[in-house]
C-alpha cells in the first residue's frame, strides 16, 4: 500500500487563519469528487471557523477521562476502519490526553499515512522543536506542546498561512479569534507587533529553507546544471594561505548586500594529498566562515578550476570571489593560473570576483613533488647517479674500453636512466637521459667531438635512445609511485582495519584510542576537545602524551567532529593525505565519547528503573508487612482503652507485650527501609577505621535469643578495617535471618577465621538452604525466598547487610552448609591490607 499524503497549512502565529484554510481546502477536494472526511477540527468556538464545517462529514471522536474530567481526542481507529481518501487533522503538535493511543498527535497522522490515507494538517512556527528556545526568547513563553521538524520536514506540500501584526491585531481586536475578556490580555502580551513581527520572519525563513531543499530536489532529479538565481549564493575559493579570511569577510559583506545571501567556502585538495595548505590555518579560516553564517567544504580534485566550477554549479551559486593569485611574473609561464581560468569557463550565469589582498605577488611555494616521498637522500642519490652516471660512465669507456661499440654503449648510459628512474623517479631519469644523448652523440657518434652526426643510422639510434629511456623513466616511475601509494593505502588499510575491529569488539577506551593515533602519526599529544556551543569554552575529554593543546588553535593538526568537538595534536604538520586516515580516527574518538555517554545515561536509567521497582515494592510492603504490626499495636490499644472489659492484670500486661512486640517488628523493619533508602541514594559514608571483632560481633546479637547462637570469634584474628557502625548492622541482619530460618532448637553458628588478607565471617544455618540458581536474588531487595510467611519482614535484610559490607570495602556472598543449610560469607579487609593499598589515608576520629 502507498504511503498517504501529508500536507501542513504552517501559520506564522495564532489566529492567522490555517484551519479556515484547511477546512477551504476540504470542500474544494469533495467539488472534485474527493472523499474526504474531518478526523479531528477544533474550531475554538470562531463562528466563521465553525460555518465551514457545514457539510463536512465528521468522524466522531473519542471520549477519554482524566483527572476527574472528560475530554475527546481524534479516534484513530475509526477514521482506519472508515479509511476516507483525506484526513483533516487539526493542530499536529498537540498532546493527547493520557490514555490515548500514542502520546502525540503527529504519531496518530503517521498511523493514517502509513494506511494510505492523505492528511491535511495545520501547525504554528511556534510549536517546531528546533525553535523552542528562540520563541520562548521572543514571546518571554515556553511551548510545551511541540512536533519534531522532521515531520514538518517530510511534508510533500507545506503551505504558508501569513498575515500582517496590524491585520492579525485588528482581527484580534473584533473578536475573531479570542472573546472580548480575553482580547485586552493577549494584545499587550503575546499579541504585541514585535513578538508578531518576529514571528512572521521565523515562519518566512523556515519555509525559505524548505523551498529551497526542493529546488534542489528538483535540480537533481532532472538533471539541471545550469544555475538558477533565485537566491544569492557565494562560493569562496580557498587555498589555505592566509588571504583566505579577507576573501571570506570580502564574500559576507556581498552576501549582506542581498536578503537573504547565503556564504560557501569551498577548499580542494588533490587526490594523491599533494597540497601545501596549512591545516591550522584552514581551520581558523573554517570557524570564521562558521561565525559569520557560512559553511565550509572540502572536495578533492587534481583539476582546481574545474572541481570549483562543478562545486559552484552544483550548489546553484551565483557568485565566486577568489583571492588575485601570489605567483610572481614568470610563473605565468607554467599556465595562466586557477583565476583566469575560472573566470574564463565560468559562463555568463556566474559572476568572478577577483580580490586583491597583503599575499599578491609575494609568490607561493610549489606543490610537494612526488619525489619527496622517496627521502632526501635518495633523490640526491638519483641526481648524481643520473648526471655525473653518464659522465663517468663516458670517461671510463672512452679511456679503458674505446672499441665497445656504439650500441653496447647506449645500453649501458640506458642502465644509468633506469637506475636514475629507479632512485628518484622521473625528473633525474629525464635529465640523465638527456645527458646521456648529448655524451652518446659527442664521444660515440660519428664524427666524434661534435654535435654532427653523419650516419642517418645513428640518428636514429640517438632517437630511439632518447625515447627508450623516456619511456623506460617513466614506466619505472610510474611504477614506483604505484608501489608507494599501494604500501601507503595498505597502511591505511590496516589501520581502518584496527577501528573496525575494535568497534566490533566493543572496546570503547578513549585514552586508548588518542594513544594509537598519537603513536601511528608520531605526534607528541592528542587531545579530544569539546564545548557546548559555539561561545563555550573548550575542554578535554581526553588526551595522550604530555602537553596537550587546550584549544584547536594551539594544536599543529586539529581535525573537526561535528560542530562542537575536535581532535588536536601537536608534534608537525601533517600532510593532506594523512588527514583521511586521522578523520577516521576523530569520528570514532566521537564515537567512543557518545557511547560512553549513552553507557552512563543507560545506568543512570537503570538507577532510575531500579528505584521506581523499589519504590513500588516498598508500597506493596507497606500495604502489607507494616500493617500487620500496626494492626496488632492497634487491637492491643483499643482493648486496653475499652471500658467495656475489666481487664486482669495478666491480660493487660499480655496485651502491652503485644504492643512492645508490634513496635520493635515496626522499629525493625522502619530501619530497614531506611538503610535500603541510603544505600539506593548513595549516602551512606563509611568512617574506616581499625576494629577488633570482638568488639563488634557481640553487640551485633543482642536482636536475637541468647541461646540461639554459637559465638568462635579467635583472639589472634588480625584486626580489620572497616566502619564499626555499618559491620554491626550487616552482621546483625545476617545472623537475625540465619536464626530466622534456623529449625527449631538449632543454634546458629558464628565464626571467624584469618584466610591470606581477608578475614571471613561465617554465619552456619541448618535451615532447608537455597537453591544455587536462586542464591544471588536473595540479596536483592524485596525478596524473601519461597515467600515463606515465617519471613516476618519486607525482605530488605540481606540487601540491606551486602550493601554495606561493600560499602566498607568488603563483600558478603552464600553458600551450602555441608550436610544442608546455608551459609553466609562476609569477607572484611584487614587493616595492614587495606593500609598497604591506600598508604596516604588518614585515620578517622574516634
Amino acid at each position: 500500500m502507498a504511503r498517504g499524503k501529508l500536507r501542513i497549512y504552517l501559520g506564522a502565529a495564532p489566529g492567522v487563519g490555517k484551519t479556515y484554510a484547511m477546512l477551504s481546502e476540504a470542500h474544494r477536494r469533495i467539488e472534485r469528487g474527493t472523499d474526504c472526511v474531518v478526523a479531528f477540527v477544533e474550531h475554538h468556538h470562531r463562528p466563521r471557523t465553525e460555518v465551514m464545517l457545514h457539510g463536512l462529514e465528521q468522524v466522531p471522536r473519542r471520549e477519554l477521562g482524566y483527572r476527574g474530567a472528560t475530554f475527546t481526542e481524534m479516534d484513530v481507529d475509526a477514521v482506519l476502519r472508515r479509511a476516507p481518501r483525506v484526513a483533516l487533522v487539526d493542530e499536529l503538535a498537540h498532546t493527547n490526553v493520557p490514555g490515548s493511543r500514542n502520546a502525540k498527535r503527529w504519531q496518530d497522522v503517521e498511523e493514517l499515512l502509513a494506511a494510505g490515507i492523505d492528511v491535511v494538517s495545520t501547525v504554528n512556527i511556534q510549536h517546531l522543536e528546533s525553535l523552542g528556545d528562540v520563541v520562548e526568547s521572543i514571546t518571554g513563553v515556553r511551548q510545551r506542546e511541540t512536533v519534531p521538524d522532521e515531520v514538518v520536514r517530510r511534508a510533500d506540500q507545506i503551505e504558508l498561512v501569513d498575515m500582517s501584526p496590524q491585520a492579525l491585531r485588528r482581527r484580534m481586536a473584533h473578536g475573531n479569534i479570542y472573546t472580548p475578556g480575553k482580547v485586552d490580555a493577549a494584545l499587550s502580551n503575546y499579541f504585541r507587533p514585535g513578538n508578531l513581527t518576529a514571528l512572521r520572519e521565523l515562519a518566512l525563513l523556515w519555509v525559505a529553507d524548505r523551498v529551497d531543499a526542493y529546488l534542489t530536489e528538483y535540480r537533481s532529479e532532472h538533471h539541471v546544471s545550469a544555475i538558477w538565481g533565485s537566491r544569492e549564493r557565494i562560493v569562496v575559493g580557498l587555498t589555505g594561505g592566509p588571504e583566505g579570511r579577507t576573501l571570506i569577510r570580502r564574500a559576507v559583506r556581498l552576501a549582506e548586500k542581498g536578503a537573504g545571501g547565503q556564504v560557501m567556502a569551498v577548499y580542494i585538495s588533490r587526490s594523491d594529498g599533494l597540497t601545501a595548505a596549512s591545516p591550522s590555518e584552514l581551520a581558523l579560516q573554517r570557524t570564521l566562515v562558521e561565525d559569520l553564517g557560512g559553511t565550509f567544504h572540502h572536495v578533492v580534485g587534481d583539476d582546481i578550476p574545474a572541481a570549483l566550477l562543478d562545486f559552484a554549479r552544483g550548489v546553484n551559486a551565483t557568485q565566486i570571489v577568489l583571492g588575485a593569485s601570489r605567483r610572481r611574473s614568470w610563473q605565468y609561464v607554467l599556465g595562466p593560473g586557477v583565476g583566469a581560468t575560472v573566470a574564463r569557463e565560468s559562463g555568463p550565469d556566474l559572476d568572478v570576483h577577483l580580490v586583491t589582498h597583503d599575499e599578491m605577488g609575494k609568490g607561493r611555494g610549489l606543490p610537494v613533488a612526488r619525489r619527496a616521498h622517496l627521502g632526501r637522500p635518495r633523490v640526491l642519490s638519483a641526481w648524481l647517479v643520473g648526471v655525473l652516471g653518464p659522465v663517468l660512465l663516458t670517461l671510463l669507456l672512452t679511456g679503458a674500453v674505446p672499441d665497445a661499440g656504439l650500441a653496447n654503449d647506449m645500453l649501458l648510459l640506458l642502465t644509468l636512466t633506469v637506475a636514475a628512474a629507479l632512485l628518484g623517479g622521473l625528473w633525474p631519469a629525464l635529465a640523465s637521459a638527456m645527458a646521456g644523448s648529448l655524451l652518446l652523440n659527442w664521444y660515440f657518434t660519428p664524427p666524434v667531438r661534435t654535435l654532427t652526426v653523419a650516419d642517418p643510422k645513428n640518428i636514429l639510434a640517438i632517437l630511439v635512445f632518447v625515447g627508450v629511456a623516456v619511456s623506460v623513466a617513466s614506466v619505472v616511475d610510474l611504477a614506483a609511485r604505484r608501489t608507494h601509494q599501494a604500501a601507503r593505502l595498505r597502511a591505511e588499510s590496516e589501520i581502518l582495519s584496527f577501528l573496525a575491529g575494535s568497534v566490533l569488539r566493543g572496546e570503547t577506551s578513549l585514552d586508548e584510542l588518542l594513544q594509537r593515533v598519537r603513536e601511528t602519526f608520531g605526534m607528541e599529544s592528542v587531545a579530544l576537545l569539546e564545548r557546548e556551543s559555539d561561545v563555550a569554552p573548550w575542554t578535554c575529554a581526553g588526551y595522550a602524551g604530555l602537553r596537550p593543546c587546550a584549544t584547536p588553535d594551539e594544536a599543529d593538526v586539529d581535525v573537526p567532529v561535528g560542530d562542537h568537538m575536535a581532535l588536536a595534536l601537536s608534534g608537525r604538520v601533517l600532510p593532506a593525505e594523512d588527514r583521511r586516515v586521522l578523520a577516521a580516527f576523530a569520528a570514532q574518538a566521537a564515537v567512543t565519547v557518545d557511547r560512553r555517554r549513552l553507557r552512563q545515561e543507560a545506568d543512570r536509567a537503570k538507577q532510575l528503573a531500579e528505584g521506581n521497582r523499589i519504590r513500588t515494592a516498598l508500597l506493596a510492603a507497606v500495604s502489607h508487612d507494616l500493617r500487620t504490626p500496626l494492626a496488632g499495636i492497634k487491637a492491643a490499644v483499643t482493648s486496653l482503652r475499652s471500658d467495656d472489659v475489666a481487664w486482669s492484670e495478666a491480660d493487660e500486661a499480655e496485651l502491652l507485650e503485644a504492643i512492645e512486640e508490634g513496635a520493635d517488628r515496626l522499629d525493625h523493619l522502619v530501619g530497614n527501609l531506611l538503610d535500603m533508602s541510603r544505600l539506593q541514594t548513595g549516602t551512606v559514608t563509611p568512617i574506616i577505621r581499625e576494629t577488633d571483632l570482638d568488639e563488634v560481633i557481640p553487640m551485633a546479637l543482642g536482636g536475637v535469643p541468647e541461646d540461639s547462637v554459637d559465638l568462635d570469634i579467635p583472639e589472634s584474628l588480625p584486626m580489620v578495617d572497616v566502619d564499626r557502625g555499618l559491620l554491626e548492622r550487616s552482621v546483625a541482619n545476617v545472623v537475625e535471618n540465619a536464626v530466622k530460618y534456623a529449625p527449631p532448637g538449632e543454634r546458629v553458628l558464628v565464626a571467624a577465621s584469618a584466610m591470606a588478607d581477608r578475614v571471613e565471617v561465617r554465619v552456619v544455618d541448618r535451615g532447608p538452604g537455597v537453591p544455587d540458581e536462586a542464591k544471588p536474588r536473595i540479596f536483592e531487595p524485596f525478596q524473601r525466598y519461597g515467600d515463606t510467611p515465617r519471613g516476618n519482614g519486607v525482605g530488605l535484610g540481606l540487601a540491606v547487610a551486602r550493601g554495606f559490607a561493600e560499602a566498607i570495602g568488603g563483600s558478603l556472598h552464600a553458600e551450602d552448609t555441608p550436610g544442608g543449610g546455608l551459609t553466609m560469607v562476609l569477607a572484611l579487609p584487614t587493616a595492614s591490607r587495606r593500609g598497604a593499598r591506600q598508604p596516604g589515608r588518614s585515620e578517622a576520629p574516634a
